[in-house]
């Protein structure tokens, strides 16, 4: 697909733009970066509280999982469905809002989306350490499957990328889809387990679970606190399954970008 050949073609291109979108969007406020890390620790605070202490929610039946247990799964969830629904939310204005470089033909456009895919991932990993060495530190400690985190986050990476290339692509020729951002982000908070377990969901409402398991972002979100809170072993089939959905909606945006790019120009 020429926007997957096109990115690594022009890679140096992709990185300066990935540092520009990460610097500018702290560029002017007084703690700067430091929001990467603050922003975070204020929604877990929020929804700790209301969902860990005052409903007394739990991942597990264990009389041994703690609210500090719990605030640490949340945080697992938050940091994965930021970036998705991040990429949700931004896409469809990222084309829109550079006329300019729509109408210079030798411009890569499919850099623009991946660049902000990118620096949302950026965000990602650093709320993911900021976790990890909270489980480490304060939680149950990690183990050796900690390994596994990689490969359970590579789908959401493969996913995030083509989503952004679909929408900021659709954002061109349908603009009310931008309204839709925060919607579509609140329906994967509540449908991608961030609040639950796949088991608990699974016990609750079976007749729900029917559809819901196959949420690929329920399936990552569940297996990262598997090998990380729990210590237990990676189930291959949640991983393989999250890994081709990937890879289709990674190629599938891939292709429906480079397929309305060329009308991009009369439309804007």
């Amino acid at each position: 697909m020429e926007p997957i050949v096109s990115l690594f073609k022009r890679r140096e291109l992709l990185w300066q733009f990935l540092l520009r979108n990460v610097k500018s969007r702290h560029r002017g406020s007084v703690l700067g970066a430091l929001w990467l890390v603050m922003n975070p620790l204020l929604m877990l605070s929020l929804y700790v509280f209301a969902f860990g202490v005052v409903f007394g929610g739990r991942f597990t039946d264990s009389p041994d999982e703690s609210t500090l247990d719990f605030a640490l799964g949340i945080f697992l969830g938050l940091n994965v469905l930021g970036l998705v629904s991040g990429i949700i939310g931004a896409s469809p204005g990222v084309i829109v809002g550079q006329p300019n470089f729509v109408k210079k033909v030798v411009f890569p456009l499919e850099i623009l989306p991946a660049a902000m895919t990118g620096a949302l991932a950026y965000d990602l990993l650093i709320g993911l350490g900021l976790c990890l060495t909270g489980i480490a530190i304060l939680g149950p400690g990690l183990t050796l499957s900690v390994f596994y985190v990689p490969v359970i986050l590579g789908p959401v990476f493969l996913m995030s990328f083509g989503l952004s290339w679909f929408f900021s692509a659709l954002g061109v020729f349908v603009r009310d889809i931008g309204h839709l951002g925060s919607f579509l982000g609140l329906a994967l908070l509540y449908a991608s387990g961030v609040f639950y377990s796949a088991e608990k969901a699974e016990k609750a409402a079976p007749g729900i679970w029917k559809f819901l398991q196959w949420n690929p972002l329920l399936q990552t979100i569940d297996s990262l606190r598997q090998v990380t809170l729990w210590g237990g072993e990676l189930d291959w089939w949640k991983v393989g399954y999250a890994w081709v959905f990937g890879i289709v909606v990674f190629v599938c945006g891939a292709w429906f970008f480079n397929r309305l790019r060329p009308a991009f120009a009369d439309v804007l």
